[in-house]
């Protein structure tokens, strides 16, 4: 790695050119979208800008916005993460199965809270390392290899939880994870906020959050340059992961139990908010804010068709619409460079 020298520059979003106007209205177009959103969705219905429902907006967008920073750091190196979702369900089981052990035990409410988050966690890092594994080590693609990590992940939650979901969280967790509050600002606010300044500082101050960039933009150049591809290429997947089991833990806590089914659709959601947000799925491209932007437009944009009674089938057809549609936008703005 002593063969380059890595700066914030070799992030293409800090590149050396000023940002043409077609990039400034394009970077434009997202803020002024969610407000045109929000407009219509409470022309339709005055309860969306009420303050309990913009607190709900924000609270949701939290728990997405991790999951979908969780998925940026793959793409930034052209892969993703198929298997988030089913991954959030097995931290969950994980998790819960182990608090639920502990307080059975007779172990204090402190012991049995971190090891409840240890466990979580632990399955989150143990999901990323096999994925990182087998993508940078044995070289499978990232869609086969998170593919059938998904369907072993679901495998595992659903086992380990006899398809039920595991009681037992206790209610220390949840007022610690939920509940609480943290200088008047939800928990689940707070520690969004906190995950996105740590990863956005990794992402620009750091050689292996710059390092993403270079692989996603030049893997070769990468390699040719001296860095560890596919050291990096494998912590970027079990960084992935633990920030999934983080949210995983998060939403534990707020259902009070372990669920096998806690991940749903989570895996398109938080592609879908991602590459909404501007990050590309051609790798190099994308961050924090990009993540944090697309998961408010995806957050009310699902809060509207709730409220206004949008069928949930209509709902998924118009997520996977939104992620054609990215993928669409993001080729044009690839094509314009």
């Amino acid at each position: 790695m002593s063969d380059i020298e890595l700066t914030p520059a070799a992030a293409p979003l800090a590149g050396a050119d000023r940002p043409t106007l077609a990039a400034r209205l394009g970077r434009a177009a997202l803020p002024i979208a969610l407000v045109l959103l929000l407009v219509g969705f409470a022309l339709a219905d005055a309860r969306v800008l009420t303050p309990a429902n913009l607190l709900n907006i924000a609270q949701q967008t939290s728990y997405l916005a991790l999951f979908a920073m969780a998925q940026t750091v793959v793409i930034l190196t052209r892969g993703f993460d198929l298997a988030l979702g089913p991954t959030v369900s097995m931290v969950s089981v994980a998790s819960a199965l182990a608090m639920a052990g502990a307080a059975g035990a007779g172990q204090n409410p402190v012991a049995v809270l971190l090891l409840g988050l240890a466990a979580g966690l632990a399955a989150g890092a143990a999901a990323g390392l096999f994925n990182g594994f087998v993508v940078a080590v044995l070289g499978v693609s990232p869609f086969v290899t998170t593919l059938g990590s998904y369907n072993i992940a679901i495998g595992v939650a659903t086992t380990l939880s006899a398809g039920r979901p595991v009681q037992g969280v206790p209610d220390l967790f949840s007022d610690l994870l939920y509940r609480g509050t943290v200088l008047g600002v939800p928990a689940a606010i707070a520690i969004a906020l906190v995950v996105g300044l740590v990863l956005q500082l990794t992402l620009t101050r750091t050689v292996f959050g710059r390092s993403l960039y270079v692989i996603g933009t030049n893997p070769r150049a990468a390699a040719v340059a001296g860095l560890p591809v596919k050291r990096i290429l494998a912590f970027a997947y079990i960084l992935c992961s633990a920030l999934a089991a983080l949210g995983a833990l998060m939403l534990t806590a707020r259902t009070g139990s372990g669920e096998p089914n806690l991940g749903g659709s989570l895996s398109l959601q938080a592609i879908a908010a991602a590459v909404v947000g501007g990050t590309s799925l051609a790798g190099g491209r994308g961050g924090v804010g990009t993540a944090v932007l697309g998961a408010l437009f995806v957050t009310i944009l699902s809060n509207g068709m709730n409220l206004v009674r949008i069928d949930g089938y209509v709902q998924m057809v118009v997520l996977g619409a939104i992620v054609i549609l990215g993928v669409v936008l993001d080729r044009a703005r690839l094509a314009a460079r």
